[in-house]
């Protein structure tokens, strides 16, 4: 039995249907750039996570950049983050100008640590970014304590966290800003690239939405306004189409991006939208099959804390003898996937920010022990019993 970590054609089955006729209404369209689809996912989505506003993008990279953006970061601010995740997270703060500050994480939930925050924090630090890492909420509550204290904005790395809650509250709608990533391999992913950005503030709102579109515009306008304190109307582009043409888009008022979400992703979100709670729960309950029947084997199972509400877009485990297991699994016709190998301070590209081996011992343990088993919503009883099979009869 050959089960991949992900199956995104099970998935494609699904929805196939729905998604060919979203498809073909928008090819019929020819409104292919900002299309009514975009415009209703985003409003769609803000309701989903319980924010006013949600502005599409082109990734989840950019989300973070524009959220940092919006938020006033920038050259020479320091912003304090998770050394144990992807790289767009730290990626982000550096492309901006500002240094990120890592801070070690939690052994049992992998994320960032909120007891050694404040120790962290300096003059020149402007935010915090935890990660929802794999899915589960960061101790959210801690952190907004903090960041209220310091004065400090909360960007929430969101990525693998869709439909997440903490203490009632989906991720995403915690800190001032959520930023979303739409990768096909997410839990709430598109056919290519995709991104969003949630927030309830309204003037973060308005600069990422000019952000995104080389800050032109009526939304460049605004958020021109807004930043010099201008009072004035802004012209409205009703009636034009983006695709072919609009003249306000010739009108530049900040530098800007081009990172918007096509209206053939948004069409298919929206109907993964109209799914994901399903989904997520069929995650929970693929891991409470898996903590219950691998509870007695020698790996360390994830750990969910009893305030949050996990969408476990990964299950990762963690074993002392890592290469050994993954390797009989894959001889097994099992796939796995490490995450993360090296963790952020001990990359090369942060070798000028002086970090050595030692510094976050926890995520440097966990770089050598974790890894992730399939647990996506269209595995089957076969292939899950196969999975569980297959780890008891290794010698973990």
């Amino acid at each position: 039995m050959n089960i991949p970590l992900v199956d995104l054609k099970a998935q494609y089955k699904t929805v196939e249907e729905k998604a060919m006729k979203a498809v073909s209404e928008v090819l019929s369209s020819a409104s292919y750039i900002m299309g009514k689809d975009v415009t209703e996912f985003e409003k769609e989505f803000a309701e989903y996570i319980g924010v006013k506003h949600a502005i599409s993008v082109g990734n989840g990279t950019d989300a973070l950049v524009l959220a940092l953006m919006a938020c006033g970061i920038g050259e020479g601010d320091e912003v304090i983050t998770t050394p144990f995740t992807f790289f767009a997270t730290a990626e982000s703060i550096s492309f901006i100008g500002a240094t990120p500050v890592f801070v070690d994480v939690e052994k049992d939930t992998y994320n960032i640590d909120p007891l050694k925050i404040e120790e962290k924090i300096t003059k020149k630090t402007k935010a915090i970014m935890p990660v929802h890492i794999f899915g589960q909420p960061a101790k959210m509550d801690e952190i907004m304590a903090i960041a209220k204290k310091y004065n400090l904005k909360v960007i929430e790395d969101a990525a693998q966290a869709v439909g997440s809650e903490y203490k009632g509250k989906k991720s995403g709608a915690i800190g001032d800003v959520g930023c979303f990533s739409f990768f096909p391999t997410k839990n709430l992913g598109c056919a290519g690239d995709g991104g969003i950005i949630t927030t309830s503030n309204d003037n973060i709102a308005t600069i990422a939405r000019a952000l995104r579109t080389h800050g032109s515009g009526e939304n460049g306008q605004r958020a021109y306004n807004l930043l010099n304190n201008i009072n004035e109307e802004v012209k409205t582009s009703e009636g034009h189409d983006d695709t072919v043409y609009n003249p306000l888009k010739y009108y530049n008022y900040l530098i800007g991006f081009n990172t918007r979400l096509d209206t053939i992703q948004a069409a298919i979100l929206r109907i993964k939208l109209s799914n994901i709670d399903n989904w997520n729960e069929k995650r929970r309950e693929n891991a409470k099959m898996y903590d219950e029947k691998l509870k007695d084997t020698g790996l360390t199972l994830p750990f969910s804390i009893l305030e949050s509400k996990s969408v476990y877009n990964m299950y990762v485990v963690q074993s002392g003898n890592r290469e050994e297991m993954i390797n009989k699994l894959q001889d097994k016709g099992i796939s796995t996937g490490v995450y993360y190998p090296v963790p952020m301070h001990l990359q090369k590209v942060y070798k000028n920010l002086g970090y050595i081996e030692g510094d976050m011992p926890v995520a440097e343990y966990l770089a050598h022990r974790t890894f992730a088993i399939p647990i996506f919503p269209e595995l089957s009883i076969e292939q899950k019993d196969y999975i569980v099979d297959t780890i008891k009869d290794i010698n973990c």
